[in-house]
């Protein structure tokens, strides 16, 4: 059992002058800035943003949006800061597995595949989507009535378009990256002309008396579907629920973490491009729910294909058709980039043995992992043609929410790691005594300036604590009107433990990392944020989520206890041939 437990805590070491790779070195920080732009700026503006205004937010989407921003920014700082220190392929797969442990590294570069395949395949759907409502909904009703799928939790009907699109792209990420990228960047730059062309024309035609519309001067028909009117019609409630609507919307900023071995200086380049990235997405975002909700009262959007409508009813007819085509092509970058990291993903845990090593093969002319590619986009085309696009919506943010929050938990931990074994050694004397020196050091009454085994066990057994903590004060928080008086007495209490929690880890001394490019200011208070943010927006899933998400974690576990364990690159006792020549890693146990 005790090797058991070795195993699932083992480490990755990576050699930091080890830049060799056998894939193609080509993304500069325009690309990089690029991909993550067009990955993520596409299904939310065009799509989310009148979904959410018609049914949850109203005209506070924009403050949905902003919600949504600040929990993205606080993950995207914690990944920059890991870019910086691992710049591998693989992403908070990678990040997770040389911090925490294999058995954390293989959770979340599972849930990685379920968010970057389900990134596909909602794209994909998004897209067929909205192209079909150009056209009056032709598509759905033929196919509805031809082959329909009369189950409750798959689509009504087989969407051969969007598995059309999906393998479409596949083909094209498996000619290479280079030619890949240019393409990505073209349609980047229609996209980002398009946002401006919205925001500008929409700003003429906008009315700012449409975010404080009363209930009472709201027409009888809509009533029923409008909430309270108001600028905040479902309140702050509706105000959350949107944000967790909208953080998909942020989804695809950290598929730029994945290119760290097809980065030409990716130390540098992947955190300034992950910042610049979400800066450009948010306040694209922004503008375009701004102008969205004041162009047209909130209860009268089109929830499926809101733009052609809004400026249709704008009496803009050519804007209305730059719109479209400008969409559809950020829809296709988007696809692009959602489809993009998930065979580097693949490719990172085959090469650890961890999943199939056969998924590990570079295609010498191309430099792409080819059979990773191909298994990725048959999987996200099965997805895109059988399942709807609110239940690939959820999907992908559980799965997506978990990543960033083990990423933000493992920059708190390798803070607070001891910084050498001299230090240590030096130290270990000061920490004798027990659990009175544990007690004392809590408040670092020892007053250590350097992380000692002492220090870091605290700091460690403190972020543990406060995940738990943490995921019952958003429970609560969740279910608290449910409850009554003594919910928020819980909720107050819990508040008050992580208050606490906060304190002891900012008295703990942290390791003075000098060598990186990028580290998250504030520790811990970004990755505490992050963290609660993150966690607050999954207890916001329906429960259908939830079940399907855990299935789809049984099935990744099946695959690491009677495949992975074993075949593990970090094996103490591997099989003959398992490490190839240029494998640099070396077993590590933490904790």
């Amino acid at each position: 059992m005790s090797k058991i437990f070795a195993a699932l805590r083992r480490c990755k070491k990576l050699d930091d002058n080890d830049n060799t790779t056998q894939l193609s070195r080509c993304l500069g920080l325009f690309d990089l800035t690029s991909l993550g732009v067009g990955s993520t700026l596409g299904l939310g503006v065009y799509v989310l943003a009148g979904a959410v205004a018609k049914t949850v937010a109203g005209p506070a989407v924009t403050l949905s949006f902003l919600v949504a921003a600040i929990a993205s920014a606080f993950a995207g700082l914690c990944y920059a800061e890991f870019a910086s220190r691992v710049p591998k392929a693989g992403s908070a797969y990678i990040y997770s597995y040389v911090s925490v442990g294999e058995f954390i590294a293989f959770t979340i570069g599972w849930n990685l595949i379920l968010e970057y395949a389900i990134g596909t395949a909602s794209v994909a759907k998004g897209m067929a989507v909205y192209i079909d409502t150009l056209f009056n909904n032709t598509m759905a009703r033929t196919m509805t009535a031809a082959a329909p799928i009369n189950v409750s939790f798959l689509a009504d009907y087989p969407d051969f378009f969007a598995f059309g699109l999906v393998i479409l792209i596949t083909l094209l990420l498996g000619i290479g990256v280079s030619e890949s990228t240019k393409l990505n960047n073209v349609f980047t730059a229609l996209n980002m002309t398009t946002v401006i062309i919205v925001v500008v024309a929409g700003a003429i035609k906008s009315n700012p008396a449409n975010w404080n519309i009363k209930l009472a001067d709201i027409p009888p028909e809509y009533v029923s579907q409008a909430g309270e009117g108001g600028f905040m019609p479902w309140g702050v409630a509706g105000v959350m629920a949107g944000a967790a609507k909208c953080f998909f919307g942020f989804v695809g900023f950290d598929c730029v973490a994945t290119t760290g071995e097809e980065a030409k200086n990716p130390k540098r380049d992947i955190p300034l491009s992950i910042v610049l990235s979400l800066i450009i997405i948010f306040l694209s975002y922004f503008s375009i729910a701004t102008v969205l909700t004041m162009m047209l009262p909130y209860y009268l959007q089109d929830a499926e294909a809101p733009f052609p409508y809004v400026f249709e009813q704008a009496n803009l007819p050519v804007i209305k058709w730059i719109v479209t085509v400008g969409a559809i092509f950020a829809l296709c970058t988007s696809l692009l980039g959602a489809m993009f990291p998930l065979p580097r993903v693949l490719y990172a845990m085959a090469s650890d043995g961890v999943l199939f090593r056969p998924l590990a093969a570079i295609e010498p002319r191309t430099k792409t992992p080819l059979l990773a590619t191909a298994i990725s986009g048959f999987l996200s085309a099965i997805m895109a043609a059988m399942f709807n696009l609110n239940q690939l919506i959820d999907m992908m943010s559980i799965g997506t929410l978990l990543a960033y929050t083990i990423v933000a938990t493992s920059v708190l931990i390798l803070r607070y790691e001891e910084e050498d074994v001299s230090v240590s050694t030096e130290k270990v004397s000061t920490s004798a005594g027990g659990l009175a020196a544990a007690l004392r050091q809590g408040c670092n009454l020892l007053g250590l300036k350097y992380p000692t085994q002492l220090s870091s066990t605290i700091a460690k057994t403190t972020i543990a604590l406060f995940f738990v903590v943490a995921l019952a004060a958003c429970v609560v928080f969740r279910v608290g009107d449910e409850v009554g008086p003594g919910g928020a007495v819980v909720g107050a209490a819990l508040g008050a433990a992580l208050v606490a929690l906060l304190v002891v880890l900012y008295r703990q001394p942290t390791n003075n990392v000098t060598h990186l490019s990028f580290k998250v200011p504030l520790v811990p208070l970004v990755p505490y944020l992050s963290v609660c943010m993150n966690v607050y927006l999954m207890v916001q899933l329906d429960y259908q989520t939830w079940v399907r998400f855990i299935i789809w974690l049984v099935i990744g576990y099946l695959i690491y206890f009677f495949y992975g364990i074993r075949n593990s690159s970090l094996n103490a006792w591997p099989p003959a041939g398992k490490l190839g020549d240029k494998d640099k890693t070396q077993v590590v146990t933490k904790f």
